[in-house]
């Protein structure tokens, strides 16, 4: 029994409890508005554990985060839409594995950042009566364009989030996406060498913590209007792109 309830040596009690509260809060915001809650629980998990392990566990995290949003946000999945969409990325996947080079980080958050906020406030054509080639064409870019800049849910929910007329389908469709894209990242960690079985208890009480938060958010997506669905993502979204110019910015300046 001790063994279930252990943790890794770099992690107190305290720290756990932080990191489990961290996930319902995150998941939570995240089920109510679709994306924010990865970008926050990464910062979050910058300040409480080692650089050489926040990638892969935060990875899990939000593979479990996703799967459970996606779980109980399922009757709202575009499914069609879904299937090209990761049509396109697993080409995108493997043709930007062999084409990607190392860019330079801070110009990249500047870029992704720029986009964003262009994306978000331009009027741009509604996607709702484009055929299968866009949306397939949609899940190639975003995933090839993640093999240079990383951050994939931005750039995927803004596909969604201009496809879809109804808040719950751009959430749920956006969850599953992110099901796939998170479980190769896993993968691939696993293949290479990383011990997540000394994690294990800690991700799986992130994971349960955070599906709580998952219950909680997607009941607010329910009650919320359709218009402060729409008011509420183009300012978190703003947010994070600013965030990401900012941080764009004190690197390159650094």
């Amino acid at each position: 029994m001790s063994s279930l309830l252990s943790l890794p040596a770099e992690i107190s009690p305290a720290i756990a409890l932080g990191l489990c509260a961290a996930s319902f809060l995150t998941s939570g915001f995240t089920a109510a508005f679709g994306i924010g809650g990865g970008v926050s629980l990464l910062a979050l998990m910058g300040f409480l554990l080692p650089v050489g392990v926040l990638i892969p566990v935060h990875g899990i995290v939000q593979l479990g985060s996703n799967a459970g949003r996606a779980l109980v946000q399922r009757s709202h999945i575009g499914w069609s839409v879904l299937a090209v969409f990761l049509a396109g990325a697993v080409i995108g996947a493997l043709l930007g594995a062999r084409f990607v080079v190392e860019l330079d980080d801070a110009l990249l958050k500047i870029l992704l950042g720029a986009f964003i906020l262009l994306t978000v406030w331009l009027k741009l054509p509604a996607l709702q009566k484009a055929g299968w080639p866009t949306f397939g064409l949609g899940g190639f870019a975003t995933t090839f364009a993640s093999m240079f800049v990383g951050a994939t849910g931005p750039l995927v929910i803004i596909l969604f989030e201009k496809l879809f007329a109804e808040r719950r389908q751009v959430v749920a469709t956006h969850a599953a996406a992110m099901v796939a894209q998170h479980s190769l990242k896993v993968a691939a960690f696993a293949l290479a060498g990383f011990a997540f079985a000394q994690w294990l208890p800690l991700l799986a009480a992130m994971i349960a913590t955070g599906f709580a938060g998952t219950l909680a958010g997607s009941r607010l997506l329910n009650a919320m209007p359709e218009a402060a669905f729409r008011t509420g993502f183009r300012i978190v979204m703003t947010l994070l792109a600013l965030l990401m110019i900012v941080r764009g910015i004190a690197a390159a300046l650094g």
